[in-house]
């Protein structure tokens, strides 16, 4: 009996291509995370680490047990799908769609990747300021009501988006635009950080940008490429679309930052990549190279122009996801309805397909109303996105213990110390510590034992920092003065040759008043200026007579010191 033949094929090149992407596309999210923690401050590195990679196991267990299905399954709506695919039924060797040559179980890991990113990219705008209480709940929340109802309009075969024919080839509305007005509903939320007026903004760590941007952009090739779902021409030619527009991206953004600011900034050149990738990611699959070096130049342009603008409006979007993602996504989705070219597409289908079984292109084919469709798909994933998203946080914030925003003192402390008891580093900040303890002010209810402690602490504190109130020296009898080694001062006096060298002779001391020296908060109490210091004489050059007449001088002064000494010390308690 013959065995009965499958209706699908798969190709285990496409196939093997695909898992490899699934790794890389995975890779993306903790190198956001090590992204968003250099641009943060030190105090809060380790918490934007921390919710990127929480995002990895909250979705993936959503995209098994719900996710996948509502977004991909077969008999979905126009508007979501249906539980066919709950916890994974049905899902297995066999591909997901006609026209695939993988398995839906490939295309399923593959896809969730992408789910994974998309809420971490969110998180950027409320950094340094969001609770990490309620982000479980968010994640898994936003991803089924944002995420896959977005996904299944544009990338389901059923989905309404789809069906008028709006081109995303891979995630510029899905993705870039959703994470954006996700990111700006949870900055409005949130309110503007404690700090947002004093332009408080350097990165802590430009050397965690420039690596995190070096692997994001390492995925971002298998991200784009990947998302034709085979390994062909046309993943190629989205490959080198995405390539170009992040170089052109790149030399726009650091020009003009050089025309405003005369300075080369590595952080500005990884701003301005993002911008290139964001831009591209939605037509690198339908337009050619040449068109990808326009997405490159307007969408780096648009985004340093929007971020600029962002800081004038005092919208406190912290790392810049709404100017960079959303703008550069809704730029690209515009370029891909009039750049796109039915030649691209045709890249991907077998030989001999017959021409009018492929889509055709946007503007520079003629058709006139892809831009039309665009807009549309811009204005319906805006308005869904950042609605929902923003309703979700209201209702989280209403229980007590889902407060989305942190309590001044811990935005103070750092999100890392205050909520996670963990920091990125392994020693705390000068500048931190000062403030920290210039901030303790003693109120009414504490203790003389708890002053007393603080007391302690600050005169702790000084004692390290060498700063006493005042030293005295009391010349009453013979006293051997030494040279100090080396002082902070002396630091200085050698670089400029000034250090004078000791006498070698020590000279008899005649002084008996009693000097004060008032310390300079500049320099250590050990530098102190005298007028005369006299050094006694060694035992070497003492003689017999001088001896003698040493005697008789102290019985002498020994009267006279005992009459002054209570004026004396009256004049020192003075």
């Amino acid at each position: 009996m013959d065995a009965v033949k499958p209706e699908y094929t798969i190709d285990t090149g496409n196939t093997a291509w695909i898992l490899m992407c699934t790794t890389l596309v995975f890779l993306m999210t903790p190198s956001l995370g090590l992204f968003y923690a250099g641009l943060a401050k030190a105090k809060n590195a380790l918490s934007l680490m921390y919710v990127t990679m929480l995002c990895v196991a909250v979705v993936s267990f959503q995209w098994y047990l719900i996710g996948y299905s509502l977004t991909f399954s077969s008999t979905a709506s126009f508007f979501i799908g249906d539980t066919k695919n709950f916890l994974m039924r049905g899902v297995g060797i066999a591909p997901a769609f006609e026209g695939q040559t993988i398995p839906a179980m490939v295309y399923m890991l593959f896809q969730g990747m992408f789910a994974c990113l998309t809420p971490a990219l969110a998180f950027g705008a409320a950094a340094e300021r969001m609770s990490l209480g309620p982000t479980i709940i968010f994640i898994f929340v936003w991803t089924t009501l944002v995420y896959d109802i977005i996904t299944c309009w544009v990338w389901n075969p059923s989905g309404w988006l789809a069906k008028m024919g709006a081109m995303d080839f891979a995630g510029g509305a899905t993705v870039h635009a959703s994470s954006g007005l996700a990111a700006a509903a949870y900055a409005l939320a949130l309110g503007k950080r404690r700090d947002f007026h004093e332009r408080n903004t350097t990165p802590h760590n430009a050397s965690f940008v420039y690596i995190g941007l070096a692997m994001l952009w390492f995925g971002w090739f298998a991200f784009n490429a990947g998302s034709g779902l085979a390994a062909d021409a046309r993943a190629a030619n989205s490959l080198v679309c995405t390539h170009l527009a992040a170089c052109v991206g790149a030399v726009v953004w650091v020009i003009i930052d050089w025309i405003y600011t005369r300075k080369w900034s590595v952080v500005g050149l990884c701003t301005g990549v993002v911008a290139g990738l964001a831009t591209v990611t939605p037509g690198s699959g339908f337009v050619s190279p040449a068109s990808s070096l326009l997405f490159g130049l307007l969408g780096s342009i648009a985004c340093n122009y929007a971020v600029r603008y962002k800081h004038k409006c005092g919208f406190d979007d912290a790392l810049d996801v709404f100017t960079v993602h959303y703008i550069g996504s809704v730029v690209g989705l515009i370029l891909t309805g009039i750049f796109a070219e039915r030649y691209i597409i045709s890249l991907g289908q077998p030989e001999g397909t017959p021409l009018e079984d492929i889509q055709i292109g946007g503007w520079l084919d003629g058709h006139w109303m892809q831009v039309p469709i665009q807009l549309a798909m811009i204005v319906s994933v805006s308005t869904w996105a950042f609605v929902v998203t923003y309703l979700i946080l209201v209702v989280l914030n209403m229980f007590p213990q889902m407060k989305i925003r942190l309590d001044e003192p811990d935005e103070v402390t750092g999100t890392d110390w205050a909520q996670m008891g963990e920091r990125a580093y392994g020693y705390i900040e000068w500048e931190e510590e000062m403030i920290r303890i210039a901030s303790r002010h003693p109120n009414d209810q504490e203790t003389e034992e708890q002053l007393s402690a603080k007391k302690s602490t600050l005169r702790n504190l000084r004692r390290f920092l060498m700063i006493n109130d005042r030293s005295t020296t009391v010349n009453g009898v013979p006293t051997l003065v030494e040279e100090s080694v080396m002082d902070y001062g002396q630091q200085k006096d050698i670089r400029m040759g000034k250090i004078q060298q000791p006498s070698n002779k020590l000279k008899t001391t005649t002084t008996t008043t009693v000097t004060t020296h008032t310390t300079n908060l500049q320099r250590p109490a050990s530098v102190c200026t005298q007028q005369s210091i006299q050094h006694p004489p060694s035992i070497e050059e003492i003689t017999p007579e001088q001896v003698g007449q040493s005697s008789s001088n102290t019985l002498a002064n020994s009267s006279g010191s005992s009459a002054s000494e209570s004026d004396q010390k009256q004049k020192n308690r003075l």
